[in-house]
């Protein structure tokens, strides 16, 4: 092998190494793209999915189409008929796992995956469907690490709140890590949780955030979707901080404390080279964490205190090495 060409592979084993994946062979010039399809509920609607899923085919040039089908309509047939289009990959979210592993049972050539399952839910699927899920909870201990860090600063008791949307795994993983966390920075500290029994009503959890504040919390953290801004107006209407969820909060003012985000975009990337490389992980779960970047704090505001910060730092690098094993729901 000449030089040029053991330098250009010298790369390539680098750049698949710092992705934490397999090695993706690099297409040729002018090879058609992939086809992928991401089977899920409507886009408008606080579905954070869809954003990610974009970003990641633009960057990875890869045909994609995104399908919200009628809830009145067979699921499993949607599916079986993307799969005998011939598409290199069909992805579905966690609400249509069931419909997807059928689906793909009745189609056993054809290769899909469904996104953000956690790990035990995804035991059982059939072979040719890869899993991935995006692990929040890790993140999730770092925001309740330093929101209970911040309110040590405060006069009085420690206490910080949580408003999640209902009692399941998806807002359960945020909120078990949000504890774990608060609880490691202060034994002490009181975490307030309540359930809005909604995802897209605002004022649901701005009454329960305003509750929560009431009873002392200086921070509160939003896992309720489109209702969730509600819980970040009424911190900010209180002079409390607020923490949110899924995306990038921080352009919504400085009582924005920081932000869970899931890495939807690098999620969908790595699943869109595999199918660009006919490397698809049939039969697999692949688990996106701190250490692989599927989830971390976004932006943390200018008035965290630079001690917290490196301390902050040392927690993040313990979740990363595994000498601190953040636990999840009882389903994860």
């Amino acid at each position: 092998m000449s030089r040029p060409r053991r330098i250009v592979a010298l790369s390539l084993v680098v750049l698949g190494l710092s992705m934490g994946g397999p090695l993706l062979p690099s297409p040729s010039a002018g090879a058609e793209p992939p086809s992928v399809v991401l089977v899920t509920k409507d886009c408008a609607n606080a579905n954070f999915i869809c954003p990610g899923f974009r970003r990641a085919a633009k960057r990875t040039g890869t045909r994609a189409r995104i399908i919200s089908p009628d809830p009145r309509e067979d699921i499993v047939g949607t599916f079986t008929l993307l799969a005998r289009q011939g598409h290199d990959l069909v992805i579905g979210d966690p609400d249509l796992a069931m419909e997807l592993d059928e689906a793909a049972r009745r189609s056993p050539d054809a290769r899909f995956a469904v996104f953000d399952l956690p790990l035990p839910l995804a035991e059982g699927r059939s072979a040719n469907v890869a899993a991935i899920e995006l692990r929040a909870r890790e993140a999730a201990y770092l925001a309740g690490w330093l929101a209970t860090r911040m309110e040590r600063l405060r006069r009085g008791p420690d206490v910080i709140g949580v408003v999640g949307g209902y009692p399941i795994p998806p807002v359960d993983e945020f909120i078990v890590g949000y504890r774990a966390g608060a609880h490691r920075a202060s034994p002490a500290v009181r975490v307030l949780t309540d359930y809005s029994s909604s995802f897209t009503d605002p004022t649901e959890c701005g009454v329960l955030a305003r509750r929560q504040i009431a009873r002392g919390a200086g921070t509160v953290f939003d896992v309720a979707g489109g209702c969730g801004p509600g819980t970040l107006s009424a911190a900010r209407d209180a002079g409390a901080w607020a923490i949110g969820v899924d995306l990038e909060r921080s352009g919504l003012g400085s009582h924005i404390l920081t932000s869970v985000v899931k890495r939807y975009d690098r999620g969908f990337a790595l699943l869109m080279r595999q199918a660009r490389g006919r490397r698809l992980p049939a039969g697999r779960s692949i688990v996106f964490g701190l250490h692989r970047g599927g989830s971390e704090l976004g932006r943390i505001s200018r008035r965290v205190p630079a001690r917290v910060l490196v301390e902050l730092a040392a927690v993040r690098r313990e979740i990363v090495s595994g000498r601190i094993r953040v636990p999840g729901p009882p389903t994860s």
